[in-house]
């Protein structure tokens, strides 16, 4: 029996390598498409211009699009313009592929942001999909005009979701091994004032979603997040108790404003308050591996 296929567009990276193990480990044939590569599962592609990759879309039973430049960087204009174009052109050029297809892929999920959501500070409810409230800066918007790309495509025979991804940790890529070294050298202490919200999802509950997503469909926007949002001093306070450092340094902004600078980053990637809660999955029935911080942080560190 011929295995059915799964594209995924800027696969290459931590979430992209562990999604496509977790879906050949089901029985599918993954189709990455690559900026570089152009053998074996990679099809070179440029994400702005239909080309010889689109043809691997005809029959596939899925097409995930992870493509767009990372914003850890300053938000220069050059930078801003490569993170929105990025992210914009990849998306029509796919929506281009798939109505192009006389057979399209059945679902069509595209890389979304919890971002989107407004500051959420203190005791504001946390944001679900149909209560939650869309912020108005760069990086909410870059968010808004993704989305907005993406349902702008007719695609009748394509079910469509996009997906509202909170922080995802893993311990061999992704945001968590960099905080965890720093950790465990003292940086462990509330980042500014500490009252900021923190939304996360383990890298192996990702991967599962989008196993359920294909077999329970929801169509519209879904948080991808665990339903346990902690604000940064939990999870520091958390956080010490695994790497426990000889002494914990203070984190007021004006440290973090400086460090980002050097780091060329921006403070708004820990600073900025996340609260995101995922209504829908939950009433869809998904059960989530590690639905407290507790319990994915204990396996991230397990193997320390």
């Amino acid at each position: 029996m011929e295995k059915q296929k799964i594209i995924i567009a800027g696969g290459s990276g931590f979430l992209g390598q562990h999604l496509t193990r977790h879906l050949e480990g089901k029985g599918f044939e993954i189709k990455l498409l690559s900026r570089s590569k152009n053998q074996g599962k990679y099809l070179k592609w440029d994400a702005k211009n239909l080309d010889d990759w689109a043809e691997a879309l005809e029959g596939a039973y899925a097409l995930i699009n992870m493509a767009g430049r990372t914003v850890d960087c300053r938000y220069n204009e050059k930078n801003k313009a490569q993170i929105l174009n990025s992210r914009i052109d990849s998306t029509k050029v796919l929506g281009e592929a798939v109505k192009a297809c006389q057979y399209p892929p059945k679902f069509w999920f595209n890389s979304s942001t919890a971002t989107i959501y407004q500051h959420t500070p203190g005791d504001l409810p946390a944001n679900t999909e149909v209560e939650g409230i869309l912020g108005d800066d760069f990086s909410m918007n870059v968010a808004k005009a993704w989305e907005r790309e993406f349902f702008s495509h007719e695609t009748p025979h394509t079910l469509k979701t996009a997906l509202r991804t909170a922080i995802v940790l893993g311990k061999d890529g992704g945001a968590f091994p960099v905080i965890y070294k720093l950790a465990k050298y003292g940086l462990c202490s509330p980042q500014g004032n500490g009252q900021q919200w923190f939304s996360w999802l383990h890298v192996d509950d990702f991967c599962a979603i989008l196993d359920f997503l294909m077999q329970h469909p929801l169509a519209g926007v879904v948080n991808l997040c665990a339903p346990d949002p902690r604000t940064n001093t939990q999870f520091n306070q958390l956080l010490r108790q695994y790497a426990k450092p000889l002494f914990v340094l203070p984190q007021p902004k004006w440290i973090l404003e400086i460090g980002a600078f050097l780091l060329r980053t921006e403070t708004e990637l820990i600073l900025k308050s996340r609260k995101v809660y995922p209504a829908h999955l939950l009433d869809a029935g998904f059960q989530f591996q590690y639905s407290t911080l507790e319990q994915a942080l204990k396996a991230l560190v397990k193997s320390e």
